[in-house]
């Protein structure tokens, strides 16, 4: 078995990278590497750096892992800002670290890329292990795998931390009025309400795919994306205009883009990514601010494009608990660590230890939240 870590996704074809990953997700295509790094919204002095592992059996590429030295923690949903401080306060360097993740994208999907046997993950993990000693970085991370992999990387070693998120699921709905048939009358109420006030102040909506999106569009939402991160953080977004001029390019199969109209002026926008079963709610902008105009834009109008286009589940992207009442249902995330000081390594899988059983409680107590006439069956993390 022969691994190698390569510093830019073009040191393989898009062809050979894309067929390990055997599937259309959309985030761990080359495509999608590949315009974060075009663009330059990584490498230079982001803090992210490409250090994607590939492995090979023989001459054979049998299995890839996205990767990245990072500098910082951000960007990253998985927050390890109280290990980097512990580093901190004994004197050691927590960064770099090695990072198995998709950049700015807190979305669950493959992560180790070629359906390895549990054996090779094992072999994989070791080889992490390895690659940290000899580089000096503190350990290696993988966050928002599958939790096959996760459990198996968690066999061979590695510390498992549980998130949770909240996703919308269509249980074979034939259109929005389906959905909400389903929520109590009062929950119910309260969310036609809402549709209804976004009705009430004359906005109308536009879904547009693929090459309907224009560059005149790209750079329009680019600006509402900057604007926005800009009013809620204080700092620009992490993407530009040439990555999501990329995204346009070489994914149009995957975006879609909705965009909120009133009086005749364009005001708003959402825009997804889709694969085959899946659609991933990502960014957002806005002229204004608009009575629940953004539950309409970014989660109303998904949820309405994907029981359209039958797909099975909406990720309506990291945190927020709002969405519970709005119909979106509690999912376990997984993220697995292993730092390379022992005595760091054993603190921390006490702590993922504890903090599981807190997860586990919120997410139970977060299920007794949904708006539900009917309970529903946990059969979601799978």
């Amino acid at each position: 078995m022969r691994f190698e870590f390569i510093r830019s996704i073009h040191a393989i074809s898009a062809d050979q990278w894309n067929a390990l990953l055997g599937c259309d997700y959309p985030f761990a295509r080359h495509e999608f590497l590949a315009a974060l790094e075009d663009s330059e919204c990584i490498h230079g002095d982001s803090g992210w750096h490409s250090c994607h592992l590939l492995v090979y059996r023989g001459e054979v590429l049998v299995a890839a892992l996205p990767g990245y030295l990072k500098d910082h923690s951000y960007g990253e949903y998985v927050f390890d800002w109280a290990w980097a401080d512990a580093y901190q306060r004994y004197g050691q360097r927590y960064y770099p670290k090695w990072l198995g993740a998709i950049p700015f994208t807190p979305c669950r999907g493959p992560r180790l890329l070629g359906n390895p046997e549990p054996a090779l993950i094992g072999a994989i993990g070791n080889a992490l292990n390895d690659y940290c000693q000899h580089q000096g970085l503190s350990g290696w991370h993988c966050l928002f795998p599958e939790q096959d992999v996760s459990e198996h990387l968690r066999a061979a070693g590695s510390a498992q931390r549980l998130g949770c998120q909240f996703h919308w699921y269509n249980r074979d709905y034939h259109s929005f009025d389906d959905f909400v048939a389903t929520f109590s009358s009062r929950k119910r109420k309260n969310l036609l309400k809402e549709r209804r006030r976004v009705q009430q102040q004359g906005f109308s909506f536009s879904t547009l795919t693929g090459a309907a999106i224009s560059p005149q569009h790209w750079q329009f939402f680019h600006q509402l994306y900057q604007r926005t991160y800009l009013k809620r953080s204080g700092h620009g977004g992490y993407l530009n205009l040439a990555f999501f001029q990329a995204l346009g390019a070489n994914l149009a199969q995957h975006c879609v883009l909705v965009l909120a109209h009133l009086n005749d002026q364009t005001v708003a926008a959402a825009l997804y990514l889709r694969d085959q079963h899946t659609l991933y709610g990502r960014y957002w902008g806005c002229l204004g601010e608009f009575d629940f105009l953004h539950f309409e834009t970014c989660y109303y109008q998904g949820i309405d494009y994907a029981i359209a286009e039958g797909l099975a589940r909406f990720d309506g992207g990291a945190q927020g608990e709002h969405k519970l009442a709005r119909g979106f249902e509690p999912l376990l995330t997984y993220s697995n660590h292993q730092l390379t000081d022992p005595r760091f390594a054993a603190a921390i899988a006490d702590f993922v230890t504890e903090e599981a059983a807190m997860m586990c409680d919120y997410f139970d107590q977060a299920r007794a939240h949904l708006p539900f006439a009917q309970k529903r069956s946990q059969t979601n993390n799978n």
